[in-house]
């Protein structure tokens, strides 16, 4: 079968033909028919320090899939053969104090899915039938490829209660904008969104959000004077990994505001952090990696079966064989998400 690997220690991929996987005990074998690229596969094929700390070459790449179920294999009773599924990409030990206490998001044990193991950038992928999240039928299979990154967005996004409160967003990215889209949902009264790219911050508009800004134009303590408000942001979702981005949601939130940070810094050393304003506004600060298993996935069922439509973010679709285009798309930031096709092999 075609696969994108990681096949040595340095950059680049290879479309390679590699064996088909087989499914073994409590194992599912999927035939992937869409999967998305995230931010870490750019990592892994660019091999920056972040990805030689992860990945040990040769590896099939890809977590965000979306495909049917091919075959099960044996103790498998809970999916069926053609099920429309999406992956959890964090296998998790099952045996920790955590995992035992129904928290396996929390497992310092996770192993990734495209990372550790072979993933989803290849005609076939085997995972554990517990790491399947099955979907109606007539679900678009573009959007169960993004279930993933939507994962990350609704966990940040309802990490805090959001009705009737004024939520900053730092960072337009897909993942960015489905947070946007979630608390709007959920009834946020103002959603700000902010970025340095106009392409992002245009997608955010065409979403409905209150205000999409570029803190380089316009001043966020300006934003807040235009909508009347008068004590700051309730709610922030840092989803940039920016310095600046963070600082100035620090500078901007209410005394008690709540803070979900999801974005990665590029390094430590690049991410200063004002304890004085955390401490004397009282603000609370909430790690956030990866989703609830599975309590975030049965959120995103939910918010989509109830009409919440985040198709929007997804903005280009190549076939597989032009995965470099693709990458290179998705590199240069004026993208929404970026889908690779597997259903034309």
């Amino acid at each position: 079968m075609k696969a994108l690997v990681k096949r040595t220690a340095g950059p680049g991929l290879e479309l390679l033909d590699v064996p088909e996987p087989e499914p073994g005990s409590g194992e599912v074998l999927i035939r992937v028919a869409r999967t998305g690229i995230c931010g870490t596969d750019l990592h892994i094929r660019s091999w920056d320090a972040s990805a030689q700390s992860m990945v040990t070459p040769p590896v099939v790449l890809g977590h965000e899939i979306a495909g049917h179920v091919e075959a099960i294999g044996p103790g498998v009773d809970s999916i069926n053969v053609g099920d429309l599924v999406s992956v959890e990409g964090h296998i998790v030990c099952g045996r920790c104090r955590n995992c035992r206490a129904g928290r396996r998001q929390l497992c310092p044990n996770t192993k990734g899915v495209g990372v550790h193991r072979d993933g989803g950038f290849a005609e076939l992928v085997v995972v554990p039938a517990g790491n399947v999240w099955r979907h109606r039928a007539d679900l678009d299979i573009d959007v169960a490829a993004i279930f993933d990154p939507f994962g990350n967005a609704v966990h940040s996004a309802l990490s805090f209660p959001v009705l009737g409160e004024d939520v900053l967003v730092t960072g337009a990215g897909p993942i960015g904008i489905m947070a946007a889209l979630v608390v709007r949902h959920a009834g946020a009264r103002h959603v700000v969104v902010t970025d340095v790219s106009e392409y992002r911050l245009e997608l955010a508009r065409k979403t409905g959000v209150t205000e999409a800004v570029n803190p380089m134009d316009k001043d966020l303590h300006v934003v807040m004077k235009d909508l009347g408000m008068k004590e700051g942001f309730d709610v922030g979702l840092e989803m940039s990994g920016a310095p600046a981005a963070l600082s100035s949601m620090l500078d901007t939130m209410a005394n008690g505001g709540r803070i979900a940070l999801l974005g990665l810094p590029g390094s430590t050393t690049d991410a200063p952090f004002d304890w004085m304003k955390t401490i004397t506004s009282m603000l609370t600060i909430k790690g956030i990696y990866g989703r609830e298993m599975y309590e975030t996935w049965y959120a995103m069922s939910v918010l989509v079966n109830a009409g919440l439509d985040i198709s929007p973010v997804i903005t280009h679709r190549f076939p597989y064989h032009q995965f470099e285009e693709a990458f290179d798309t998705a590199q240069s930031g004026k993208c929404g998400k970026v889908l690779l096709d597997w259903s034309e092999v």
